[in-house]
């Protein structure tokens, strides 16, 4: 049913003259324009079953709210070619649909060169397959209902979502964080509540991401601490925002000592700066 409704809503491609609910689901969705490495917050007023989001062919779990609601944070890729797109919702044999537009973010190529002990460094499987599972984590309960904070005190060194280009190579990635310059051995604090999900380490194989903590903060969202010279935070541990976790260094892939700090939703790294208050 699900499939048939899909392709139903597909061929009719119903237009919408904003990012508001269509269909017979009462959806909203809370910007129309949305640019590459930011996020759609899609609510659905009631569901009768767990309802889910379709969006650029991927589905999002949508997660309830205290409020009887369902919600989910739809990231927008950072390589997503500009353009308007469909978002759909659906639940049991209902959908819904609203019209949205990604935007180019317009930023420059960032042009990296790299110490030569560093050039040889390469992800280990051991390390890609940890990170990757802790940044996709979808724990039902929003953990960071509360405050969230910038994770150390210094000056913004690298932005999120710059094209990156290393010793005069071709474009193949982005930065999927945010550099925050500081001194060797500064306190590195989580972003928000939540619970460690991964501590990782150099001599457990963090060739690439260096010695890492990654926090999950419920309902598909992540945050990730990268580089650190050492970890005080133990998996398991649920933190406060502000909470030390770890501290600044310049370990993995890195040209000076900074903190490489990260958000993700259901996997998708989104623009750090989306989060922070203060």
């Amino acid at each position: 049913m699900r499939i048939f409704l899909l392709t139903l809503m597909l061929m009719l491609s119903l237009p919408t003259a904003s990012a508001n609910a269509g269909g017979p689901l009462r959806i909203s969705v809370d910007h129309a324009r949305r640019a590459q490495g930011e996020f759609f917050t899609v609510t659905l007023a009631t569901a009768a079953a767990d309802p889910s989001v379709l969006f650029l062919n991927q589905h999002y779990r949508m997660f309830r709210q205290p409020d009887g609601s369902w919600q989910a944070r739809v990231p927008v890729e950072n390589l997503t070619p500009p353009a308007r797109y469909p978002l759909l919702v659906l639940d049991a044999d209902s959908a819904g649909n609203a019209q949205v537009t990604v935007l180019s973010s317009n930023l420059p190529i960032q042009h990296i060169t790299l110490d030569p002990s560093k050039q040889e460094l390469h992800a280990t499987e051991r390390e890609k397959s940890r990170v990757k599972a802790a940044l996709h984590a979808e724990s039902p309960e929003n953990l960071a209902s509360g405050r969230f904070l910038r994770p150390a005190e210094g000056e913004t060194s690298g932005r999120f979502g710059l094209k990156r280009s290393y010793n005069g190579g071709p474009v193949e990635s982005y930065h999927k964080g945010l550099d925050i310059a500081a001194p060797m051995g500064a306190p590195v604090r989580s972003m928000a509540r939540g619970t460690v999900i991964l501590t990782g380490r150099v001599e457990e194989g963090f060739m690439v991401h260096g010695n890492t903590v990654i926090i999950d903060h419920g309902q598909g969202l992540t945050s990730i601490y990268m580089h650190l010279s050492s970890i005080t935070a133990k998996e398991g541990q649920s933190v406060e925002p502000g909470e030390l976790i770890g501290k600044v260094g310049h370990t993995g892939i890195s040209t000076a000592p900074h903190l490489h700090w990260g958000t993700y939703l259901y996997g998708t790294s989104v623009n750090p700066e989306l989060f922070e208050v203060h």
